[in-house]
């Protein structure tokens, strides 16, 4: 079940293999997210039935925090919660 404080969080760390850690906003992890798991072609089983690939990252990011795109090869995102600088 989703964490509910998830949806309170505007921000993520996302980690691709041979890429610097980035802080990309809700909407452009979404975004980065779907395009990942459009490029799979066939979902995994647990999101064929969801509709197109923002709907599967959706569900991604309130259940998950990693996809393997090939054997060995993951991407991985975590929620965080930027303080202010003050």
């Amino acid at each position: 079940m989703s964490d509910p404080l998830l949806r309170e969080l505007d921000h993520f760390v996302v980690l691709e293999p041979g890429q610097d850690e980035r802080i990309l906003t809700a909407a452009e992890t979404l975004l980065w997210l779907a395009g990942h798991v459009e490029a799979l072609g066939d979902p995994p089983a647990d999101l064929a039935d969801l509709a197109d690939p923002e709907a599967r990252a959706g569900r991604l990011i309130d259940t998950a925090c990693e996809l393997e795109l090939a054997p060995g090869c993951s991407i991985q995102w975590f929620a965080v919660r930027l303080e202010p600088r003050g």
